[in-house]
């Protein structure tokens, strides 16, 4: 590329996170840097990436250790989005870049994010962080708790009574966050609110209320199929010339998507407008798998998809 060229080209900023450093590449000059993932290298970063101007600066949602530097980057009115890692993966096998260091990541993003153009979207203010912070240790919890329990029917007499202490435990700490969860939900008019419409819905309780506001923040700003997408319950066509493949679901928000299946089995049941749906999916041959996801996904049959909460 000439320099002509690179002039012409919008700038663009690729992040490889890690636990202690900061990996940058800005595209397409190629420019590359290193700075330290603490307060002093994070300020370091976005006063230098500010200069650049660039039209989006992407990392990768890394377990958390890209927070710090998103929110920063997002308060100094940069144009910043953490994507998916997975994404990233394919678009670098798509253009032969299967080396991997991070420094060549830190340009694949770079690269991703003036090919792509991944959508900026607002961050979660930082009590929506917290409530999803939250709920992801009762799910953490949760496991432990079934992980325990299986492990009850095959042990001997003599572990048996730690295993039970140990489940009591669980429980409680369960039914703790539980009470934190709710009264921060009620602390909040805003929240108070969204979660009443959405508990006034047959087959939404607490845990499914409180994941979707934690971590679907963009309900009541997108549109259903938006919704649908972000969460991973669009069925994607599998299609190639005249043949015809099977629709799948697949990538999103697993979290969520695990929390409202569990809610659409009992929607099926409470729900009459839900029910009716999943019957007559069923008797027209689909299976039970197919029936619920168009449950899940549904907009006008689920109604909270683009409800203005």
């Amino acid at each position: 590329m000439t320099d002509q060229q690179q002039q012409q080209q919008p700038t663009t900023v690729g992040i490889d996170v890690s636990q202690a450093t900061l990996d940058v590449a800005i595209y397409p000059s190629g420019e590359q840097w290193q700075t330290s993932n603490d307060d002093g290298g994070i300020a370091q970063l976005t006063e230098r990436v500010r200069q650049l101007e660039p039209t989006l600066i992407v990392l990768e949602a890394t377990g958390g250790y890209e927070l710090a530097a998103v929110a920063t980057l997002a308060s100094a009115g940069l144009p910043v989005v953490a994507v998916n890692p997975r994404h990233v993966r394919e678009f670098a096998r798509s253009i032969g870049r299967l080396a991997k260091t991070d420094a060549l990541d830190a340009a694949v993003l770079a690269h991703f994010a003036a090919a792509v153009r991944p959508p900026v979207r607002p961050l979660p203010d930082a009590a929506t962080r917290e409530l999803s912070a939250l709920l992801a240790r009762r799910r953490q919890l949760v496991d432990m708790r079934a992980a325990e329990t299986n492990r009850l029917t095959h042990a001997v007499e003599r572990v048996r009574p730690d295993i039970r202490e140990h489940v009591r435990f669980l429980d409680k700490r369960i039914r703790e966050l539980d009470r934190e969860l709710h009264d921060r939900l009620r602390a909040s008019p805003v929240w108070r609110d969204k979660d009443n419409l959405l508990r006034s819905i047959p087959g939404v309780g607490p845990v499914l209320s409180t994941t979707l506001l934690a971590d679907l923040p963009e309900l009541g700003t997108l549109g259903h199929k938006q919704i649908a997408a972000l969460v991973g319950v669009a069925p994607l066509n599998r299609d190639s010339g005249r043949s015809r493949g099977k629709r799948t679901i697949w990538g999103g928000r697993a979290n969520v998507r695990a929390v409202l299946y569990m809610a659409a089995t009992t929607a099926i049941r409470r729900n009459p407008t839900i029910q009716a749906l999943y019957t007559r999916l069923t008797a027209a041959g689909k299976t039970h798998q197919v029936a619920i996801t168009a449950c899940m996904h549904s907009e006008d049959r689920v109604g909270w998809c683009s409800a203005p909460i």
